[in-house]
């Protein structure tokens, strides 16, 4: 572990105003090195069953996987497209079996313990990266409306409230090879907060709020508001809500 820091984790979910939930979400401690974390957030598609079985074999894969990854000698990226590419083939074969088709997005990063960060995703589950409060970057949904912004039809902000803003133009379980994009960051700092988590939680913020309550709050505490603050924002119409926080903090502090 870089010296300097301490990680600081927690993870929140909540069913929202939907009759069942098919998020998951999962922060992983690597069981022979310390500070080496997964975090995973998959929002699940494909009615009751459908959805819940595509967002646990997510989870079920990362740990799988997680569990056998050496990061003295394995590749964090290209573990993580494995993640992605194994979970999709067995939610297609689970297709068989559920009332409807299944899928499920995924956001995941990997921090290892000597500072470097990857992450993965597909769908519009999404990563954040801040630093001090201060939003960085983030990952880019998969999604029909980040289409349109890519062309310049519509702006972020129009596409927060566009009527097709639930429309994916890629995911695990679909026909298709899903899109995974990944990012690589060579060194995390003091002061730095990595977040991941579904559309039911970053529909409601602006980059800048998360990243505000996420400066003044403990991961625990910045979880749980914000998951009551997007309920709050949904006024009874709010999807499954799940994330992950990780701080960096100052030792001692």
């Amino acid at each position: 572990m870089t010296k300097g820091y301490r990680l600081t984790a927690s993870t929140g979910i909540h069913k929202g105003d939907r009759d069942y939930q098919q998020d998951r979400v999962t922060v992983l401690n690597h069981p022979r090195v310390n500070g080496c974390i997964l975090g995973v957030v998959a929002d699940g598609m494909g009615g009751r069953s459908g959805g819940r079985k595509a967002s646990d074999q997510v989870i079920m894969t990362a740990r799988q996987l997680f569990e056998r990854y050496a990061p003295e000698v394995d590749d964090a990226a290209a573990m993580l497209m494995q993640i992605a590419r194994e979970a999709h083939v067995v939610i297609k074969l689970t297709a068989i079996s559920a009332e409807e088709e299944p899928h499920s997005t995924i956001a995941a990063f990997l921090i290892n313990a000597g500072g470097d960060c990857h992450w993965a995703h597909a769908g519009d589950s999404r990563v954040y990266h801040y630093h001090d409060g201060k939003f960085l970057r983030k990952t880019l949904d998969h999604s029909y409306v980040q289409l349109l912004v890519k062309r310049g039809e519509i702006t972020p902000e129009q596409a927060n409230s566009h009527p097709q803003s639930n429309i994916l133009m890629g995911c695990l379980g679909t026909e298709t090879e899903p899109p995974v994009d990944v990012h690589f960051i060579p060194r995390l700092q003091t002061g730095d907060c990595l977040l991941a988590c579904s559309d039911g939680v970053w529909h409601y913020f602006t980059d800048e709020e998360m990243g505000s309550v996420l400066e003044r709050l403990s991961a625990r505490e910045a979880s749980e508001f914000l998951i009551e603050k997007a309920r709050s924002r949904a006024q009874g119409g709010g999807d499954n809500l799940s994330l992950v926080v990780v701080k960096l903090e100052p030792l001692g502090s």
